[in-house]
């Protein structure tokens, strides 16, 4: 096991690199979409 991670370090960190930035990414479209809904219900329009 020790050998695997010497030999793939950098895979390794890009793999935990991308999945923080997905989950930054997922966090502000989920974000994005609760502050429409609001903006929506301040205007007095009707949510779906």
């Amino acid at each position: 096991m020790e050998e695997f991670l010497s030999k793939n370090a950098i895979y390794i960190v890009m793999i935990i690199v991308l999945i923080v930035w997905a989950g930054v990414f997922g966090f502000l479209f989920v974000l994005d979409n609760r502050i429409k809904n609001i903006e929506k219900e301040i205007k007095g329009e009707t949510l779906k």
